[in-house]
């Protein structure tokens, strides 16, 4: 999908010259960072990704990490 953007001249001139140092294309610069943009203000994205790691990696017992986590709620307030 093509798009037009308006940009101040010297955000333009910041990507493209990101963009040479990189050496990637003006388009793939914005669409990287649009990317990041959208995941990063995107909660549900992010939990997305989260659950994706913990069924990739699979449920391990960790001992440590549960008592640890007992020890931390019972002396919270809820």
């Amino acid at each position: 999908m093509k798009t037009a953007v308006s940009l101040p001249d010297d955000l333009f001139a910041d990507a493209e010259r990101l963009a040479r140092q990189l050496k990637r294309s003006r388009s793939d610069l914005y669409r990287r960072a649009l990317s990041e943009y959208i995941g990063r203000h995107a909660p549900d994205r992010v939990t997305e990704a989260m659950d994706r790691v913990v069924t990739d990696l699979g449920e391990t017992e960790d001992g440590f990490a549960r008592v640890a986590s007992r020890r931390i709620l019972k002396r919270s307030q809820w």
